[in-house]
């Protein structure tokens, strides 16, 4: 299976076309999931606008689906960590980035800096996740240039 992208939960900015757009994705794929509830990239996609809509439980609902659909897929429990900590609900946003760390998530940099995990960085496991993918990725061999 192909990896799912990591979300980028940014709320649309300027224009309210954008924010047209995204309640035009809204319907669009809550209609398709209605008919195929295994399409995992419709599932994506629709996950995504909602968590850009700040329509965060509905995103985490669609995270957790994505999570039983897709139960190898590391960015899959990546996302569904930053559902949890977006609703500060901040244990099991650390279940979920250990699980997605598990599986072979190894984004130190981006972790460091994605703003949906601000509210868990205050913790020690953080830290620890953070320290653990710097070690993994500076142990990775690197390719000759």
């Amino acid at each position: 299976m192909a990896m799912l992208p990591i979300r980028e939960t940014k709320p649309p900015q300027g224009k309210s076309s954008r924010k047209e757009d995204l309640r035009f994705e809204i319907a669009f794929f809550e209609g398709v999931t209605v008919r195929d509830p295994g399409f995992v990239e419709a599932l994506q996609i629709l996950g995504d606008a909602y968590t850009k809509t700040g329509q965060w439980e509905k995103g985490l609902q669609i995270d957790q689906r994505l999570a039983k659909l897709c139960a190898d897929n590391p960015l899959v429990f990546y996302n569904l960590a930053c559902s949890y900590s977006l609703l500060n609900r901040v244990d099991e946003a650390f279940a979920a980035l250990d699980q997605a760390v598990k599986l072979g998530y190894q984004d130190a940099r981006w972790l460091t800096k994605d703003p949906d995990l601000d509210n868990l960085r205050h913790d020690n496991r953080f830290e620890k996740i953070r320290t653990d993918l710097s070690r993994k990725s500076d142990n990775r061999p690197h390719s000759a240039s």
